[in-house]
């Protein structure tokens, strides 16, 4: 008996996807569970599991098409097992040919976006080193190696090439199509600067608090709740007091209507080799600092995998982006609709300034929020803003909710 292989439940949000890869050919054995497909949608690489040991017996749905919830993509046959010259039914074409190096990356475990790079550029994959989790080769370290292996050749020196004339190679372009991520990226870029009056409202704060604070407490706190103590907890902390002060920055707009959330689902930017994402902290005002921590840790290590779910993609109040990571002094973040402001945290950067009457020299990082101006005027922004810089130079106020 045969069994259909269809495209899984999309989520409302996600009308369809694109068949990017076959991980198995006709007549090939694949496991119980093993990946017989990567589905690219606007948000995240989906999976298709084998239902069982098996063969598939026919593709219905070629590589590149666009497929929507319960397309038939093809037909399996469970307890079959593979035929006899496998080699005759793979394609002789790229993807066929590095399709068993993807497979056989030294034992570690590549994600569907580092698949599709194995197969895109020709890579050895067992030659790769994975700085994923545990050993786990991720779409940086593909693109890295890929780089090195065709890095020009030095060029000759001037005496070697001293009277000779030496000619100009062509200029090479090449053109690659947008990823389903980036497209979509694009179009809610576009869709938030033409749908809301977007606006920024700038300050700065003295981290020295916090430094001080994350200096005495990072190696306990470390070894008790087995991660780092990093600069987000507090940030996503004094967002949500900020958030309480100001309840239009946790609103959106609805047509004519206002909708106040009277919760605090925390967006986090994270940047991939595919996009930007952003995770969603749910209930964050709910979370200890080690449980914002331990989220954000796994949300950064699993978007650069490609394994976030599109669940954990969707929804959220407020968004924080860190710029700061990439060397960023100051920048003016477009807000994620349909949410009606977003913090971007910058680079820290010790500077001279004035306190009580003395010139010191400070860890200092300028804070910028995007707002929504239909909704939200400037004196919210800037109470807002003003709300974060307490918190942070004095985290006493997070822990007392003042």
């Amino acid at each position: 008996m045969t069994i259909e292989i269809r495209v899984p439940q999309l989520p409302e949000s996600v009308a369809d996807a694109t068949l990017v890869a076959w991980r198995k050919q006709p007549g090939e054995a694949a496991n119980r569970d093993e990946n017989l497909a990567d589905l690219e949608t606007d948000k995240v690489v989906l999976e298709v599991p084998a239902p069982a040991a098996g063969v598939i017996k026919e593709f219905k749905v070629q590589q590149g098409a666009t497929v929507k919830s319960g397309d038939l993509l093809a037909i399996f046959e469970p307890g079959a097992t593979a035929a006899a010259a496998p080699k005759a039914a793979k394609s002789e074409s790229a993807t066929g040919k590095t399709e068993t190096s993807a497979k056989s990356a030294g034992g570690a475990k590549l994600g569907p976006a580092a698949r599709r790079v194995v197969e895109e550029t020709g890579v050895e994959a067992a030659a790769v080193s994975g700085t994923g989790r545990d050993g786990r080769v991720t779409k940086a370290d593909v693109v890295a190696h890929a780089a090195k292996q065709s890095a020009p050749a030095p060029a000759p020196s001037k005496s070697a090439t001293a009277g000779k004339a030496v000619p100009s190679g062509p200029r090479a372009e090449q053109r690659v199509p947008m990823t389903r991520l980036r497209q979509r990226i694009a179009e809610r870029l576009v869709q938030a600067q033409h749908t809301a009056a977007l606006l920024t409202t700038f300050n700065e704060v003295d981290l020295t608090a916090i430094n001080e604070l994350r200096a005495r407490h990072k190696d306990r706190f470390e070894k008790q709740h087995g991660v780092k103590l990093g600069f987000m907890s507090f940030f996503v902390k004094a967002s949500i007091e900020a958030l309480r002060k100001v309840p239009l920055m946790n609103a959106a707009v609805d047509g004519s209507d206002i909708i106040y959330h009277e919760y605090y689902d925390i967006g986090v930017a994270v940047s991939t080799d595919r996009g930007l994402v952003v995770p969603v902290v749910r209930n964050a005002e709910n979370l200890g600092f080690a449980e914002i921590e331990r989220q954000i840790a796994d949300f950064g290590t699993r978007a650069r995998s490609g394994s976030l779910t599109i669940e954990e993609l969707q929804g959220g109040t407020f968004t924080v982006t860190n710029g700061g990571v990439f060397g960023s002094l100051l920048s003016t973040p477009i807000v994620n609709a349909p949410q009606s402001a977003i913090l971007g945290m910058h680079k820290i950067q010790e500077r001279p300034v004035v306190v009580d009457g003395q010139i010191v020299v400070r860890p200092m990082m300028y804070l910028a929020v995007s707002y929504d101006h239909r909704i939200i005027d400037g004196r919210e922004a800037v109470q807002f803003l003003v709300a974060i810089k307490d918190c942070l130079e004095d985290p006493g106020r997070i822990l007392l909710g003042l």
